[in-house]
């Protein structure tokens, strides 16, 4: 199917988001008026301009307050579409959109508007315009799809169809099935978005808080299987308005709006199989767990990191034949350590942070076509004679990851020459999770990405106190691969981006005892957090006794437990935790996490 976006979805000038929008694989647009009149460029040199770019100029939108009026305003209206035919004649623009009106002269009168509209599509059939009519959530007399589908039913004029829009009908808890009860001829055109959870009057929250399927709560997938099922032909197009599309980069907003649609695109497929035109994805190779995460760090923070390491009971077992990188590690924890320059795509992360996600998986080549196909560049790499070819892309985050089969001959691990082996009981036996901090304006995306890469599923999605201000959490996982991801509520680019990985242990009080005694920097977590905890749970005494001394954090679900310290930061922004979950407890300790920030903060 084709695919296109509204021109109000992306930033700069009409010419900036024409290319930003070929170059990322659109096959249409939406032109959005206020591009139009704020261009230098005629009509027609736009309608040349998306040739050569390869786009189809799909909508030209909005016309407002047409319908239901009295005779002396609808005959106004009458001579301001006649100037817009004449564009779109120009344009090579077939369809118009006309949004359900909010003046306060139209009247409650469905005969009246359908009159009117059919009076409306008869003039546009003269240009060889469509009418695509839509029904505002806000709308003053017409709101709800199925409200627009009689009006234009009695309208009965085949230049009138409907124009549905998931925003408008999802926001207002409407069931979208009805759509299948539409003919397919008069479904003209849809336009998507997802929008997150909040309460909101629906005017604003459409305005600034709309972001692209998969981001936000909408069943969208649901919603475009009912439309298609229904038998619509026209492109899936994007029309989000969102505060931060308007100003960041439009050629990176094209793509992660690309992404959005070729996810989506694969969900319907799988429920809509017979439908022909929706392109599949690379099946997810199922993860295995972290094979390792690299830490980039600088002279300052090396020592602090190799300190840490060594406290929390790993071994340096190897240095890379032909870089400047460690790998340490105990049980099955692999950590690698990086002087070497980073060739990810955000680099201010401070002087010691996450740069590479080792992932494991039987099928590293699979995994990471399915990473290609979502867009995800490859990561420029130099390897050395004899080095293993790790497939290895970017992640939105700025991440690098790296698709690795361990136990495999051409493994990873004989890139190390070998130092020695580990000694004594392992303290930590794996990573549990590892927490990343995108930037702000690209948190959705990322996340989003990441989901679909390893078909990971949304386990929570917190807003935490910090002294810093409230920040978003969400955390998404498969039975072998944890990923949290944190950031800022209100963009704060001079506040560290506190990142960690966090290990897994059978018994955190003798992990804890043993971090102790090897000096190991604990976060001081303060004594009015344990008074209230005794307070609230039924721990012993003693037990309390023993967490104070260490720092170790408490959670409950059910009969499941949840046991986690952490340490201090290393440079500006990275620490470690380590974990003992007890029972079937799969959440991290979000209550504690406002402790946590406020403990980093003093």
């Amino acid at each position: 199917m084709r695919k296109s976006i509204a021109t109000v979805s992306l930033s700069g000038s009409l010419t900036e988001k024409l290319s930003a929008a070929s170059a990322a694989g659109f096959d249409g647009i939406e032109l959005f008026e206020n591009d139009l009149l704020a261009s230098p460029l005629s009509p027609k040199d736009i309608r040349l301009l998306a040739e050569d770019l390869g786009l189809r100029i799909e909508l030209y939108q909005p016309f407002r307050d047409a319908e239901a009026l009295p005779a002396d305003a609808f005959a106004r209206v009458l001579r301001r579409a006649e100037q817009k035919f004449a564009v779109m004649e120009q344009l090579g623009a077939p369809m118009l959109l006309v949004c359900s009106t909010v003046s306060a002269q139209a009247v409650d009168d469905d005969l009246l508007a359908a009159e009117q509209l059919r009076t409306l599509a008869e003039r546009a059939s003269e240009h060889g315009v469509r009418i695509a009519y839509e029904a505002l959530a806000w709308g003053r007399h017409v709101s709800d799809y199925r409200h627009s589908w009689r009006i234009v039913e009695a309208a009965d004029h085949p230049s009138l169809g409907v124009c549905l829009d998931s925003f408008h009908i999802l926001t207002l808890g409407d069931d979208p099935a009805g759509i299948r009860e539409i003919p397919a001829e008069k479904l003209f055109f849809l336009q998507l978005a997802d929008a997150p959870d909040l309460d909101m009057e629906p005017l604003h929250f459409s305005r600034h808080y709309r972001c692209f399927p998969g981001q936000g709560v909408f069943d969208l997938t649901g919603f475009t299987e009912h439309v298609l099922a229904a038998g619509y032909e026209g492109p899936l197009s994007l029309e989000v308005f969102n505060d931060v599309f308007r100003r960041t980069d439009a050629e990176r907003t094209a793509v992660d709006a690309m992404r959005s649609l070729i996810v989506l695109g694969d969900a319907v497929r799988h429920r809509l199989p017979e439908r022909v035109g929706l392109d599949p994805l690379p099946p997810v190779s199922p993860s295995q767990g972290f094979a390792f995460a690299e830490i980039t760090v600088d002279t300052r923070s090396e020592t602090q990191v190799r300190g840490m390491l060594a406290g929390l009971g790993f071994t340096l077992r190897g240095v890379h034949r032909t870089k400047p990188v460690q790998l340490w590690q105990q049980g099955d924890a692999r950590l690698v350590v990086n002087r070497a320059h980073f060739n990810g795509t955000d680099r201010e992360r401070g002087d010691a942070f996450v740069s590479v996600i080792g992932v494991e998986t039987a099928d590293p080549r699979s995994a990471a076509a399915r990473a290609d196909a979502l867009l995800a560049p490859p990561a420029p790499r130099a390897i050395g004679a004899g080095e293993s070819r790790l497939p290895a892309l970017i992640a939105p985050d700025g991440s690098n990851l790296y698709f690795c089969r361990t136990a495999a001959d051409d493994g990873w691990l004989a890139d190390f020459a070998p130092l020695r082996d580990g000694s004594g009981a392992p303290v930590l036996d794996a990573i549990d999770h590892i927490a990343l901090s995108p930037h702000a304006d690209h948190y959705d995306e990322t996340v989003l990405f990441y989901r679909a890469a390893f078909g990971l599923a949304l386990r929570s999605n917190e807003e935490i106190a910090s002294p810093h201000g409230l920040v978003r959490s969400r955390a998404i996982a498969d039975d072998h691969l944890r990923l949290i991801f944190n950031v800022p509520v209100l963009l704060d680019d001079a506040a560290p981006r506190l990142q960690h990985v966090a290990f897994s242990c059978t018994d955190i009080f003798a992990a804890a005892a043993h971090l102790r005694t090897a000096d190991v920097p604990l976060l001081p977590i303060p004594g009015n957090y344990y008074e209230d905890l005794a307070a609230r749970t039924d721990l012993p005494a003693s037990t309390l006794t023993t967490m104070r001394d260490h720092g170790i954090l408490y959670d409950r679900s059910g009969e499941a437990e949840f046991f986690h310290l952490y340490t201090t930061t290393a440079g500006r922004s990275l620490f470690f935790e380590v974990v003992q979950r007890v029972g079937s407890y799969t959440g991290y300790g979000a209550p504690n996490a406002p402790i946590r920030r406020a403990a980093q903060h003093l």
